[in-house]
């Protein structure tokens, strides 16, 4: 990977001698970057700073594990030997959920990190937390070109036309689909089914020997995809965007029509439901037991790679109804925040990292060694994406789907303070659908009903 431009070595220098100068005395720091001495003319103390021998440390928090983690420290110890003004230490803190704990527990106190990654549905409440400095500023600051990343990533994380945080690893849903069943079924192994209606009818025509068409894992994610895919809010209020959002509209037709087409499959035994664990539905796929099912563009390497010598693996876009409005995915996935209970030193020495995340030839590695999307449209340029996409062709769908995504407040996706758990919530109102303890609508209806107390109740404790 290239260095940093000598430029950013010399804002993050900047930085550190403003916090060194101000305990010498009052500084002022200019919008151009220069400090001014409130002391007299005549004091030495701009003389007796020195320059500093320890470089800014910066602590990340991050919740990659296994081989992602592996990519992670590759990415800090690339930045860390290409200058020598900050230093990062990448430490895991275990699942999105467990890291974001961590970090409420920490916000009185100095013992949390100068950066962290947070799950996209935790955006809402770092806003709210008031615990962070807008990335938005560092941006203005520096004149950063945000024009050279991409706009369908970017949306999300913006709220009221500010960018809160930088978006680190990106993923959509896309179908997955077992070629060789195709063709054995007498269907067309490159044309996969794109609509609610197709892939009904296709997982029909793949259901025999005792094996399923299809299997979508009971998760929440997917649901919140199937809105943005018809062009529908998940939330009022724009999506919560526009204002706070105040009531959930997951019983609306979109969310109906999805789940009464779900639970007819699985009615009619063309579609199994395996619960709510993705991982169970890439196991049975990767063991011919279905054809069919949905996974996030992050699992394409390996599934692919699960699949080698067993079948062909084909991937197609996110399936809708065939009347749905002009819509898309929405990116998933997590973001950076800068932390504002740190020195300012350290709040750019964050930032300085977060450029470097961004180089495309960081994001082209990033995607190579973890199927994430690169954030950087250059990286597309670069010769290891090329050899990869020759590699895993499949991964052009998600390329092709993120890029068509039509930008509105549904794409941009929901925001909330009670994300988290109006996710489980939905999970358990399709598995009552599946199961057949309630109706779908009255799954949604009370699903709805839940998630808009739980909104109310959050925002009474937002000042």
């Amino acid at each position: 990977m290239k260095s940093l431009k000598t430029r950013s070595s010399i804002l993050a220098m900047t930085a550190i001698m403003v916090l060194l100068t101000s305990a010498c005395g009052k500084a002022e720091t200019t919008t151009s970057g220069t400090t001014t001495e409130s002391k007299p003319a005549t004091s030495t103390a701009a003389a007796d700073v020195k320059k500093p021998t320890e470089p800014v440390k910066v602590i990340w928090w991050h919740s990659m594990s296994g081989e992602l983690g592996k990519a992670v420290d590759k990415l800090v110890a690339d930045f860390n030997g290409s200058q020598k003004n900050v230093q990062v230490e990448a430490v895991f803190q275990g699942t999105y959920d467990e890291s974001i704990n961590k970090m409420k527990a920490s916000m009185d106190t100095k013992s949390g990190p100068s950066l962290i990654q947070v799950y996209e549905i935790g955006s809402r409440f770092m806003i709210d937390s008031k615990a962070i400095t807008p990335v938005q500023k560092f941006v203005d600051a520096d004149k950063f070109d945000l024009s050279q990343l991409e706009e369908n990533i970017l949306n999300y994380y913006k709220v009221d036309g500010k960018l809160n945080s930088m978006p680190f690893n990106t993923s959509n849903p896309i179908l997955y689909y077992n070629k060789d069943m195709f063709k054995a079924a007498g269907l067309d192994p490159e044309k996969p089914p794109t609509t609610y209606e197709e892939i009904a009818n296709t997982s029909k025509a793949l259901s025999k020997d005792g094996k399923s068409g299809s299997s979508f894992a009971i998760y929440g994610w997917f649901m919140e995809q199937f809105f943005a895919n018809q062009g529908v809010e998940f939330l009022n209020n724009g999506n919560g965007r526009t204002a706070a959002a105040t009531e959930a509209l997951v019983n609306n037709d979109a969310g109906v029509k999805t789940l009464t087409w779900w639970k007819e499959m699985v009615d009619s035994k063309t579609s199994a439901n395996l619960g709510r664990k993705t991982d169970d539905t890439k196991k049975a796929f990767l063991a011919g037991q279905i054809a069919m099912t949905l996974d996030s563009t992050a699992s394409l390497r390996g599934i692919v790679s699960g699949a080698e010598g067993k079948f062909q693996v084909g991937t197609g876009p996110l399936p809708k109804p065939s009347d749905a409005k002009e819509g898309g995915v929405v990116v998933g996935g997590a973001s950076l925040y800068i932390l504002n209970n740190k020195s300012e030193a350290e709040q750019q020495g964050a930032w300085e990292f977060i450029k470097f995340l961004t180089n495309p030839q960081t994001q082209a590695w990033w995607n190579v060694n973890t199927g994430y999307f690169p954030i950087t449209k250059k990286a597309y340029d670069e010769q290891i994406i090329k050899d990869n996409l020759t590699k895993y062709p499949q991964f052009q769908t998600a390329i092709d789907q993120l890029h068509k995504t039509k930008a509105n407040t549904a794409t941009q996706g929901a925001v909330m303070g009670v994300f988290p758990e109006a996710r489980q919530i939905v999970e358990t109102a399709i598995e009552e659908a599946l199961t057949g303890k309630k109706a779908p609508k009255e799954a949604l209806d009370n699903a709805a009903k839940s998630i808009t107390e739980k909104i109310g109740a959050y925002n009474k404790t937002v000042k």
